[in-house]
């Protein structure tokens, strides 16, 4: 895998955000604060294990409502694009037609990318009517719908001729004004961070015309990973093509930690998003410091499915984390799970580096994989049936979406004041 390099970076940073990068310093350092929580030494927190059942139950009914069959798909992008119960995964193999494994892999990475990327909150007065079938969309599934729109009618591609396809020519030159007609913002349909989302996949461009050894030597597409990926299996996807899910993830961190315009960084080295907390312990100069990668973690899961479509056997799925963000971990809030000490810090609004906004993350994470366990008993199934992408799709998203819908009108329970690439 290739791995970018910080000019006069020293050895003992790189080693840091190396450790950084992996999902088990995500768990293990999350689980440090819900142990210290528990114990009664967090100043934000107060953890009442006697609700759990009660988070539990309203996510196993939630999942049983939306998949009677317990059939549950991952938690991804994937989903969003089934809106309004059209198949537009249907729609995008009819327009690419007959073409081998790899071309449509590159096609479907590319949209799951630039969608992932776009996936920041859109603000409560927005909305996409899709002229094909007339529905109205708004927030995560409205702007999944309109990327998936852009996407096909060529707006990321530099190449009139190939429409289907992000490239890093065509990303770099992204207009925002092109980008908001497209999602048909107007005076009277803002779309919060618009700006920001246009930054967003032109950095993505940069990025990834630097990086040719990893998105292609000709064109450089998102969709160059999955050759990265595979491309030791030979040049078309062998039968026995086996990926780990936490390849992809290490894949993404490494390539694409310049995407991002907030995050930290040690001595140089972009971490990304990772935060200081004063009671983290871990190795060396990543010691006080907890990893998340929510969006990264968000992209990965979004592109499991274009691998497996594609012919590929996908292992150590588990390895991924749950994703702390305000649904999840409102959804903790919500159903009692989490109790602020200061209920007035729910008036306040706070920032991603905020030890209670870090803290409130890192809990999210710790007890998603305890409040798996429970729900997989009341579903009665196993964790190989019921892997934590499922709960999450089932699941944790949409209670925690309900809970805040009832209790603030759909508000998230904390104020946190991002740009997007956090939460």
């Amino acid at each position: 895998m290739t791995e970018g390099h910080t000019v006069g970076s020293n050895p003992a940073a790189e080693e840091a955000a190396r450790v950084l990068r992996t999902t088990t310093a995500v768990r293990e350092r999350s689980r440090q604060l819900l142990d210290r929580a528990r114990a009664g030494d967090s100043r934000w927190f107060v953890v009442e294990d006697g609700f759990m059942d009660t988070a539990a139950r309203a996510v196993a009914d939630v999942t049983r409502r939306r998949f009677p069959k317990l059939h549950i798909p991952f938690h991804s992008r994937w989903r969003h694009f089934e809106a309004g119960g059209v198949d537009r995964r249907a729609e995008l193999d009819r327009l690419l037609g007959d073409v081998p494994h790899t071309v449509r892999a590159h096609a479907m990475i590319d949209l799951a990318f630039v969608s992932v990327l776009l996936d920041a909150g859109a603000g409560p007065d927005w909305n996409y009517v899709e002229p094909a079938s007339g529905q109205t969309f708004t927030r995560s599934e409205g702007l999944a719908v309109a990327s998936f729109h852009s996407f096909t009618s060529g707006l990321f591609s530099s190449d009139r001729n190939r429409p289907l396809q992000a490239d890093a020519e065509g990303l770099r030159a992204l207009v925002t004004d092109h980008l908001a007609s497209a999602f048909q913002v107007r005076g009277n349909n803002p779309l919060v961070g618009l700006d920001g989302r246009a930054v967003l996949l032109r950095r993505l461009g940069e990025v990834i015309a630097e990086q040719p050894e990893v998105f292609g030597d000709e064109v450089q597409r998102p969709g160059g990973l999955f050759d990265m990926i595979i491309s030791p299996l030979g040049p078309d996807v062998p039968r026995t093509a086996d990926v780990a899910a936490h390849d992809i993830l290490s894949q993404v961190l490494m390539s694409c930690n310049g995407i991002w315009p907030s995050g930290s960084s040690l001595e140089g080295v972009p971490l990304g998003d990772c935060w200081r907390h004063e009671a983290v312990r871990g190795e060396g100069l990543s010691d006080g410091w907890i990893p998340f990668h929510k969006l990264s973690q968000w992209l990965t899961y979004s592109l499991l499915e274009p691998f497996v479509w594609n012919g590929v056997q996908l292992r150590g799925i588990e390895q991924l984390t749950g994703l702390p963000e305000y649904r999840n971990g409102g959804l903790l809030i919500d159903s009692g799970v989490l109790r602020l000490r200061d209920e007035a810090a729910a008036r306040e609004s706070w920032r991603p580096a905020d030890e209670l906004i870090v803290e409130w993350r890192a809990l999210t994470v710790a007890l998603l994989d305890e409040l798996a366990i429970e729900v997989r008993k009341l579903l009665h199934l196993d964790e190989q049936r019921l892997p934590l992408a499922c709960v999450l799709e089932g699941g944790t998203w949409t209670a925690g979406r309900e809970l805040a819908q009832r209790h603030r009108h759909g508000l998230p329970p904390l104020k946190v004041i991002s740009d997007g690439t956090v939460f």
